[in-house]
């Protein structure tokens, strides 16, 4: 009688493990069995839609938010001032839910040996649920997108965009700006997802885990919104969160967002790593080895208190600035740039003759808090005179505004007089009545641009 021989099939304990893309679509499965990460996918696909359009629709316009005074003129700054929104707080927290809890939730239920008899390989689980949670973040950020798009375009139409330097841009330039900020808003959120990842693994069942991203989050805003060096300003994970506005501006700034983009990266990678790490080497068989504080501060907390030193010196040596990157030379030029350019949608919209840039030869002259020379720093107390030649005209115009910056550069230009220049007044606009564009507008300042000599607006190209 001869012997059956004996398959790997037929020996249950010689059994391979799974492969990380059948892991990867069981993980993908079960968060999107949960009914919260059903609802809030649903949310990101419709509300921003909704929220866009019916703000659009209002008398009164988000002002203080970047874009907001422009969403009656254009369908693309709703999706803009949705990206704010998200950045401080939606994104964050999404990032929380689904990131943050993706470990925490084995813990909880205590399944953790259940899946690994199914898959038999902590390092392709871990790779499995990263990948599954990333799928979904990004799903939600397109949500976000998207919607935000579609509700814009629906309620306002494809209109040209206002630029933060006063510049217009074309539909098709708007669309892909806006497209770009919101693939760049990527980076940050992939920072905040390591961060999640890692406190979920070190963490356990504990909720501080699941809010881990969110606090993250809430301290680098409240950083931001602090008289830093720029060095340090630049090496936080979530600076391009805010750094996308360069690139509404021509020439676009990209130095600040380039450095925010490597920055969230770094953190994404060495953080996601931690984690991969630490959760490899948990004892499984231990139920509290995954909850154990101190194991959190030493190999979770500190490393990433680490890399934050380590980002600000390597940011430090690699840009020229070290002061708050707000100086009066810069903000006098973007100033006189910004109102160059609205100056020519004024007289367009008031049916004067056409004038360019080079022609009015605008300049500025600003104070902060009354002192006349390299002042610098954010604050509501730059005060300054805006001054133009008309062609033919032999008087200088001159112009006064109240500027308020804020840390990171973004200022808010209040018309001071002569009211028949940037006081309040309506102006017939191809979409109907609109405030006077002269009268308050929105700006940014480089932070590592140079402040030798001071251009004018006569220099800059038309819009």
């Amino acid at each position: 009688m001869t012997a059956t021989p004996v398959t790997e099939r037929d020996t249950p304990l010689a059994a391979r493990p799974v492969s990380v893309a059948r892991g990867y679509r069981f993980e993908l499965v079960k968060l999107v069995s949960q009914w919260r990460i059903r609802l809030v996918v649903l949310a990101c696909w419709i509300a921003p839609a909704l929220f866009v359009a019916a703000v659009s629709r209002q008398g009164s316009l988000p002002v203080d938010t970047l874009f907001g005074r422009w969403m009656h003129a254009t369908g693309w700054a709703g999706p803009l001032v949705v990206l704010g929104f998200s950045g401080q707080w939606a994104l964050p927290l999404l990032t929380s839910l689904v990131a943050g809890d993706v470990f925490a939730a084995e813990d909880r239920l205590g399944t953790w040996r259940h899946l690994l008899v199914a898959i038999r390989s902590p390092r392709r689980i871990f790779a499995a649920k990263a990948l599954a949670s990333l799928s979904v973040i990004v799903l939600l950020v397109a949500g976000l997108a998207g919607s935000s798009v579609v509700g814009g375009l629906a309620a306002v139409g494809n209109q040209p965009l206002v630029g933060l330097d006063g510049g217009l841009l074309s539909a098709g330039d708007a669309a892909g700006q806006v497209l770009l900020a919101w693939a760049c808003v990527l980076a940050p959120t992939l920072a905040l997802a390591g961060i999640g990842l890692l406190g979920s693994v070190t963490l356990g069942r504990s909720p501080m885990g699941l809010l881990l991203p969110a606090l993250v989050a809430l301290a680098m805003q409240l950083a931001q919104m602090l008289p830093l060096p720029v060095p340090v300003r630049l090496a936080l994970p979530g600076y391009a969160f805010i750094g996308w506005k360069g690139l509404f501006t021509t020439p676009e700034q990209l130095g600040p967002l380039l450095i925010g983009i490597v920055v969230s990266l770094v953190w994404a990678v060495i953080a996601t790593v931690l984690a991969y790490l630490l959760f490899v080497r948990r004892d499984f068989t231990n139920l509290a080895d995954g909850a154990s504080p101190r194991r959190a501060l030493a190999a979770g907390a500190l490393p990433l208190v680490g890399l934050l030193a380590v980002s600000v010196g390597v940011v430090a040596a690699a840009v020229p600035s070290t002061g708050s990157g707000i100086q009066q030379t810069k903000v006098e030029n973007s100033l006189a740039v910004a109102f160059a350019h609205l100056y020519r949608q004024q007289t367009d919209e008031l049916h004067r003759p056409a004038v360019t840039e080079a022609q009015l030869k605008s300049s500025a002259a600003c104070t902060k808090g009354g002192v006349p020379d390299h002042a610098e720093g954010a604050g509501n107390d730059w005060r300054c005179v805006v001054s133009w030649h008309l062609p033919d005209v032999e008087a200088t115009g001159t112009a006064v505004y109240q500027l308020d910056i804020t840390p990171d550069g973004r200022f808010v230009a209040d018309g001071d007089g002569p009211k028949e220049v940037n006081g309040y007044f309506l102006v017939r606009t191809p979409i109907g009545d609109a405030p006077n564009p002269l009268w308050q507008f929105d700006g940014n300042v480089d932070l590592l641009g140079t402040t030798k000599g001071q251009s004018h607006a006569g220099n800059t190209p038309q819009a």
